[in-house]
């Protein structure tokens, strides 16, 4: 007899995370790897960040807090989201968790009954469809294409709503793609969940990295229809430089946020107090770290994506947001190296790591076969030395 709930054999291991082990194991042995893995940000977090976090530590503020974190931190939030989303929103219908990833878990716990439909756009973050799944529902996906922007087009979105529809998903700017929706695209969305009655899950943790003067619009900020219907997640992670802090948080309805509150007290409890402290200080102090590492970000976006687009036989999608190229590289499935067949993205992946020792995510865990995902949060040096070894292995193949 197995031991092991039924819904966890439903889901599947982060393969960025896998990746990520991985490299680092080789790399602690002794391997040169250039590693585009993590999303995470290589740049430290703030100096006032980490000071109002030695303050809290210094004042004793290292007890439990309120389950959904302190009216300070909250007040902070609403002040961020009013400035950055322009987007007005009371203390009760907020909620800040272990991170974005555990906003997200809460939502769908919360929201779902068995049976219930997420409709998911691909390419798209890998732990979406798991997490509905866990939740007990039905992840309905979308397949958007390069063409079209890597956007969920409103024809798209019609044909597939049923009455067991009870959310769709919007990340904007997204991981992998760094597609961004335009407030066009977000108004023709928005009438499609209004006149069905369906919630919107807005993941904008990325909302504050975008280029070439692209604006972020906020799906909460279209009307008072659609912000009933919209959960804002975000969280100081990429932004702020915050991965391992691990706050995220959520605005929305107040009854779905203190259901989630009731899932979290059950659960984990308060995202921790010295890393909400450090939060408010993010959110409030000064942004000037933020915005300077948006630049860096820019500038190696600009160079990645011309370099990639330079391999014969490549071609990369220039993203409006986030820090991720995605670069289509099907040209190369049925080629071999050493009698081993690269028959998709996973085999690309295991091929580069091996071979060229580079780090680099399928694209098949993003529901987008054909395609790898490189992360530019790395140093310049770094990107030089990782494109020039994956241009030769490709060129071996």
């Amino acid at each position: 007899m197995s031991f092991i709930s039924e819904r966890v054999k439903q889901i599947k291991p982060s393969a960025t995370l896998a990746i990520t082990a991985k490299a680092k194991a080789m790399k602690a042995s002794g391997i040169d790897i250039v590693s585009f893995g993590a999303g995470e940000p290589d740049f430290d977090t703030p100096d006032n960040i980490k000071e109002a976090a030695h303050n809290a530590i210094r004042s004793g503020f290292t007890k439990y807090t309120a389950v959904g974190g302190t009216d300070e931190l909250k007040e902070a939030i609403a002040a961020r989201m009013k400035e950055d989303c322009h987007v007005e929103y009371a203390l009760n219908n907020i909620i800040a968790s272990c991170g974005g990833k555990h906003s997200l878990y809460n939502i769908f716990q919360a929201i779902i009954n068995p049976g219930d439909e997420v409709i998911i756009p691909s390419p798209y973050w890998v732990s979406y469809p798991d997490m509905v799944l866990l939740a007990g529902g039905k992840p309905v996906i979308v397949d958007c294409h390069e063409e079209t922007g890597f956007k969920m087009q409103p024809h798209q979105l019609s044909s597939l709503i049923t009455e067991k529809t009870k959310a769709i998903v919007i990340n904007s700017p997204s991981n992998p793609t760094g597609a961004a929706y335009t407030e066009d695209d977000l108004k023709a969305l928005a009438e499609i969940a209004v006149n069905n009655n369906l919630l919107v899950i807005s993941d904008e943790i990325y909302n504050r990295i975008s280029y070439n003067n692209f604006k972020v619009v906020s799906m909460a900020s279209l009307g008072e229809e659609i912000r009933k219907l919209t959960l804002v997640v975000n969280g100081v992670s990429k932004t702020y430089s915050m991965t391992g802090w691990r706050i995220g948080y959520v605005a929305g309805d107040e009854e779905i946020v203190k259901a989630m509150n009731k899932i979290q007290a059950q659960s984990t409890s308060n995202p921790t107090s010295i890393s909400q402290a450090a939060a408010i200080e993010a959110l409030i102090g000064p942004q000037a770290p933020a915005e300077e590492m948006v630049s860096h970000f820019e500038k190696r976006k600009d160079y990645i994506v011309q370099e990639l687009n330079a391999i014969n036989g490549v071609t990369c999608f220039d993203p409006q947001g986030a820090f991720y190229a995605f670069p289509n590289v099907s040209s190369y499935f049925g080629k071999s190296h050493g009698g081993d067949e690269i028959k998709n993205s996973a085999d690309m992946t295991r091929y580069l790591l091996e071979e060229a020792k580079v780090a680099v995510v399928p694209g098949g865990e993003f529901g987008a076969e054909g395609y790898i995902r490189l992360s530019y949060a790395t140093s310049m040096e770094n990107i030089e030395k990782g494109l020039k070894r994956i241009k030769e292995a490709l060129a071996s193949l």
